[in-house]
């Protein structure tokens, strides 16, 4: 039989085999180091460091947006706005009477004298027919007087457009007249002054003494029952006295 041959080729081959495995791998004692990546890295650098992993990047933190600022807290040299001023007090109409040393003295069949009234508006209400009003007591009398006229005493006012002197109303009563009886008077709006000059003469004969010559303001539009204060809204008296020549 040719069985020895075959065992001895076998028994070659297994001791050939070792040899050429440690040919082939270069260290018999080591294991092959992995093949390295032979594409180049994303820096276009072949170096080792360059093929290191590289960690992932964090992300920006995202700024927060700066509020604009208004130009009024940009501005440093704007003026600081002034509180607003209160509204002023209502204020009510108010009349005056001026005459020569604060009176009137008169002399029977003697000169007038003369005198201004001033009215003076408020800021609360605006009138549309304001008058100027008189009256008087019948002065008492004193003995020796002489029966004078119906009217014995003769008021005049002063028209400035003209400056003629034209003949006003003078009650001579000893009661109130309303002020819804009354008619004319002008427009006087509020805040406005209105001056206006008269003046005042004793007849010839009459009776003499001390009665004060009263001045209204009569608003003419106040409706029946409207309070004093209202229809009449300014009052003011001129002192009188009268007396004989002899």
């Amino acid at each position: 039989m040719h069985v020895r041959p075959r065992l001895l080729i076998a028994s070659a081959v297994l001791a050939v085999l070792p040899a050429v495995l440690t040919a082939c791998s270069g260290h018999p004692d080591q294991r092959a180091a992995p093949a390295r990546s032979s594409s180049p890295s994303p820096s276009g650098s072949g170096s080792p460091a360059s093929a290191a992993p590289t960690a992932p990047a964090t992300p920006a933190p995202v700024a927060a947006p700066t509020p604009t600022a208004t130009p009024a807290a940009t501005s440093s040299s704007a003026p600081a706005k002034a509180p607003a001023a209160p509204p002023a007090p209502a204020t009510r109409l108010s009349l005056t009477a001026a005459a020569p040393g604060g009176a009137l003295h008169l002399v029977r069949g003697g000169p007038a004298q003369e005198f201004t009234v001033t009215v003076r508006n408020g800021n609360s209400q605006a009138y549309r027919h304001l008058l100027v009003a008189f009256q008087m007591e019948p002065p008492t009398g004193e003995p020796g007087d002489l029966p004078g006229p119906a009217a014995p005493f003769v008021l005049e006012r002063r028209d400035p457009a003209t400056g003629a002197w034209r003949a006003a109303d003078l009650r001579i009563a000893t009661d109130v007249k309303p002020a819804h009886l009354y008619a004319g008077g002008t427009a006087l709006a509020p805040d406005a002054v209105r001056t206006e000059r008269y003046r005042l003469r004793a007849t010839a004969t009459g009776p003499t003494g001390s009665s004060p010559l009263v001045v209204y303001a009569i608003d003419a539009d106040a409706a029946e029952g409207t309070a004093a204060d209202f229809g009449r809204p300014g009052r003011v008296p001129v002192p009188l006295t009268t007396r004989r020549l002899v």
